[in-house]
């Protein structure tokens, strides 16, 4: 990496950045090689401080520019991260390992699509008049105040942005923990925030584990808590932001499923159950990880993705052409080897991989089970990895029953010619996001999220307003009041 790609410290608070080696020690490692590439500190309760008290101060002069002057701030941004996108790919992948020929296309410019999208926005978000015969109510659409964003480690800089943009849209300011175990990426957006004209503290980014996420989510002066993780993380989070009453966003896990009818175009399903299942090496929480395939198609289709999965190249994630990386972390890849052992030992039949390739880094083969049982270890519980399950099933009503029977509802998706069916199954799902003839698209226009355990709230689209913004109503009398006494 350039000296200009790698961030210079572990914090940025307050338009700069920060060294406070007292805090504890967060290796980084580059997930290809198993061998560390930077060292952060985790944030002392002197860093946390300063950041929070950061972001209280730059809060009033943030949210006095109009919301057209911090839409174009906004907007400069997006464009900075656009032109500066083949070093903040190489970032994301050092950070995560994922493919550069992945990072290039799907990471930061989809945070600069956020950053876009809500400058645009920022402009528009105005209140309403309401008439009331001679009297009348206005309403002020305003900021929370400090926001915190806790983020995953699959999508670094895309997660920093997509919590930023809105928040900072609405005139909000925010601190910003990444995972420890990708903490690189979004030091660089706090940056580049700086550099389009953001005031210094609007945008800050501490690092640390669960005991910093905790002080910033218990400080009384935060106003709202956003948080990308694993369900087990969002309660313990939604508990803590519940006891002062905090606005809240949550986007959870999933074990999503993919239902695909015999009348299916045979590529495009497999297309859509590999994209549901490999990319970013599976870590995606929106993952179509439970494939129903009705019976007429089921052995065709476990042919022909058997088949296309010759088609994987591993390597070098930096080499443009690997279209495969390795698992984030060795204590992921760990876990992901487990759930593949529980699926041998409780009986369903590894189709495909299945096994840690044998080279630095931490690579594991796309997997494929056949034969799985919806009471299956690997059929209820999110792996977040290349494990596909592949299902047998007879009839909508039947795999419709099966679909919905999880606690989760992250997304869903369905792969038929017969238009009515794609539309009343994608009605049936109980899930926030539903695909028909395509999966895990995610465009900044649309929302993002969950029901049921998978998440309270919506990232992205115009929803994403509602969720950093509250509503002030002012009653003016035009008349004289009555009273009884």
């Amino acid at each position: 990496m350039t000296h200009t790609t790698q961030p210079t410290a572990s914090h940025f608070i307050d338009g700069e950045y920060v060294e406070d080696t007292a805090g504890d020690v967060i290796t980084c490692i580059y997930p290809a090689t198993g061998k560390p590439i930077a060292t952060v500190h985790a944030a002392t309760p002197a860093v946390v401080e300063r950041a929070l008290a950061a972001a209280k101060r730059a809060g009033p002069i943030w949210a006095a520019m109009s919301g057209t002057e911090r839409g174009r701030i906004l907007r400069r941004a997006a464009d900075i991260i656009r032109a500066r996108n083949h070093d903040l790919s190489v970032l994301e992948t050092y950070d995560t390992g994922k493919p550069y020929s992945e990072t290039s296309v799907a990471d930061a410019t989809s945070g600069a699509d956020a950053l876009e999208y809500f400058g645009g926005l920022a402009g528009s978000l105005t209140g309403e008049h309401i008439q009331l015969g001679g009297d009348w109510v206005y309403t002020v659409r305003e900021p929370l105040g400090v926001c915190v964003g806790i983020g995953a480690w699959n999508y670094p800089t895309q997660i920093a942005c997509w919590k930023a943009a809105p928040a900072l849209a609405c005139g909000n300011t925010m601190v910003f923990k990444p995972s420890e175990t990708t903490p690189l990426c979004a030091l660089k957006v706090a940056e580049i925030l700086v550099e389009a004209g953001a005031p210094v503290g609007v945008f800050n980014v501490v690092q640390g584990m669960g005991a910093v996420g905790a002080a910033l989510v218990g400080d009384e002066r935060v106003a709202k808590v956003s948080l990308t993780g694993s369900v087990p993380t969002g309660r313990r989070v939604y508990a803590a932001a519940a006891e002062g009453m905090k606005h809240v966003t949550m986007e959870l896990g999933g074990k999503s499923p993919l239902v695909i009818f015999d009348d299916a175009d045979l590529e495009n399903a497999v297309s859509g159950a590999i994209l549901a299942n490999f990319y970013s090496t599976g870590q995606v929480c929106s993952n179509g990880t439970r494939v129903f395939v009705q019976r007429g198609l089921h052995a065709e289709f476990v042919a022909r993705l058997n088949a296309r999965l010759a088609n994987v190249v591993m390597g070098d994630p930096m080499d443009p052409a690997v279209n495969y990386g390795p698992m984030v972390s060795e204590a992921q890849m760990q876990i992901v080897q487990g759930f593949i052992a529980k699926g041998i030992e409780e009986g369903a039949t590894l189709a495909h991989g299945g096994n840690r390739v044998a080279r630095d880094g931490f690579f594991l083969e796309p997997t494929v089970f056949t034969d799985v049982t919806d009471d299956m270890t690997i059929a209820r519980d999110e792996i977040f990895g290349p494990v596909l399950s592949v299902f047998a099933f007879d009839t909508e009503d039947e795999v419709m029953a099966r679909a919905n029977a999880t606690p989760f509802g992250l997304a869903a998706g369905v792969f038929t010619n017969d238009l009515t069916r794609a539309h009343r199954v994608a009605q049936g799902f109980e899930a926030g996001t539903c695909y028909i003839n395509t999966y895990n698209l995610a465009p900044v226009e649309a929302p993002f999220g969950g029901v049921k355990a998978s998440g309270v709230g919506r990232e992205n689209s115009k929803e994403a307003i509602n969720h950093y913004s509250q509503v002030r109503s002012v009653y003016v009398a035009m008349g004289d009041v009555e009273a009884p006494f």
